[in-house]
């Protein structure tokens, strides 16, 4: 049987358990929590674009304002131990979401990887893909719908 201190942190604590600084390194720096999405208020669905944040940095997929983002942008949601579990538009491949669904990290993800570059490798980020709501007129976001998320 392993030891505890063999056994990773994100397997053996909560979320509220876990220091800050473990709670942080859970995003795989994919940037999809970024997409800027729309509603299908028929079907209650959340369909995300290949449109981005302006303070996103594409290549790095890291926001550029991070501990500013919710000041400099008033909709961008903080995740945190109390609410992962309810923001259901988060990806389904989202560190955060999968251990609040009981699931495990996929093997791409940097804790388990080992490498940061690991999720761009993998195809799971952004990076290539999307352009920033900057160079995007806001009337026509439902022409930017991707299908490339699951």
């Amino acid at each position: 049987m392993p030891s505890v201190e063999t056994v990773p942190f994100w397997k053996r604590k909560t979320f509220g358990e876990m220091t800050p600084s473990e709670w942080e390194s859970l995003c795989d720096g994919c940037g999809r929590c970024c997409l800027l999405k729309l509603q299908d208020e028929d079907a209650s669905e959340i369909l995300y674009t290949a449109v981005v944040c302006r303070f996103l940095a594409m290549h790095l997929c890291r926001c550029k304002v991070y501990e500013q983002r919710s000041q400099r942008v008033p909709t961008c949601v903080t995740l945190t131990p109390e609410n992962v579990a309810e923001i259901k538009w988060m990806p389904k491949t989202c560190a955060y979401r999968l251990l609040a669904e009981g699931k495990e990290l996929d093997r791409w993800h940097p804790l388990v990887s080992g490498s940061p570059e690991s999720v761009h490798n993998a195809g799971i980020s952004v990076r290539g893909k999307v352009i920033s709501e900057r160079g995007v007129d806001m009337d026509h976001l439902e022409e930017f719908i991707v299908d490339w998320l699951d």
